[in-house]
């Protein structure tokens, strides 16, 4: 089966994740690096909030990540940046459902939700959306592991240090990996005793959540002991103030130190990362994972 107009490669990764249920495992076999584009329809999100808050620019910007190479685009209408606060459960679904709807009628790759709020995830799933990429790990809503397993979606399991309203208040970590791999670790537990299935599941270090600049760089560093757990991995540096710190630049000159951060995460073992500079970053990583190890990554 070949969709038209796709590329023989994405055809499979479609066929793969998109038709049925989506398994992480799944799409990590099919493709060697995964690049999930984010869209935020918030006002107030650390990068583009504004950009994206009426839903014909938001839907025309999912798009357009898919054309420049995104295999799965990331809707989220509830900011997370350090020290921003809960938005309601209406107002998350007001900004977040109507472009769900139209995306996944309009792209061939899967539509995530980024969202803690089960009743959010819910709705999305029920319009199409194949992922719930949950920053509180199933902390945030009780409800949440159900929803999951109920529509056999994939999830993303994030560590964050504390909640976004404080989690940049001088984090502290006596081995910032190790325990970001204890934390991750007792989550991935949860969801499998929830009825999660493994395949369905990734993690993710939550760079620039409730970590300093060393932290970010050293989990980046030592991303090898996160497969450790077993999981895909997805990783998402995405113009985060850690590169800001290094570069003394301002969020929207942090395109290439995003495709740094990458491209080194990719060699570490990254199976996916989550950005907002599809084209560069698609190119580089494609390029980058041909770079790792002939061994393979442990």
């Amino acid at each position: 089966m070949q969709l038209r107009g796709c590329p023989r490669n994405l055809t499979l990764f479609v066929i793969l994740c998109f038709g049925m249920a989506f398994e992480w495992r799944t799409a990590v076999e099919s493709r060697p690096v995964l690049v999930m584009g984010v869209l935020n329809t918030a006002p107030d999100s650390f990068s583009d909030g504004g950009e994206f808050t009426d839903e014909d620019t938001a839907v025309a910007h999912g798009v357009l990540l898919e054309q420049q190479g995104a295999d799965m685009v990331d809707v989220g209408g509830e900011s997370t940046r350090p020290g921003s606060h809960p938005v309601s459960v209406h107002e998350e679904l007001t900004r977040v459902i109507p472009v769900v709807k139209r995306l996944v009628s309009r792209l061939a790759v899967p539509v995530s939700v980024d969202t803690s709020k089960a009743e959010v995830a819910a709705a999305a799933l029920e319009a199409g959306a194949r992922i719930v990429n949950d920053v509180s790990a199933l902390r945030g809503d009780e409800r949440m592991a159900e929803v999951v397993r109920r529509y056999d979606a994939g999830l993303v399991l994030m560590h964050m240090l504390g909640t976004p309203a404080t989690m940049q208040d001088d984090p502290h970590y006596d081995d910032v990996v190790r325990e970001v791999r204890r934390f991750l670790a007792e989550r991935l537990r949860v969801a499998l005793d929830a009825g999660i299935r493994r395949q369905r599941i990734a993690v993710d270090p939550g760079i620039g959540f409730g970590k300093s600049l060393e932290h970010n760089l050293e989990l980046i560093r030592r991303l090898e002991e996160l497969r450790e757990l077993g999981q895909p991995v997805l990783v998402g540096p995405s113009r985060k103030r850690f590169i800001g710190q290094v570069l003394d630049l301002p969020v929207g000159d942090r395109v290439e130190g995003t495709v740094a951060a990458c491209v080194v995460a990719v060699v570490h073992g990254a199976d996916a990362v989550r950005v907002h500079d599809v084209r560069p970053v698609r190119r580089a990583v494609d390029v980058a994972v041909r770079l790792r190890p002939k061994g393979g990554i442990s």
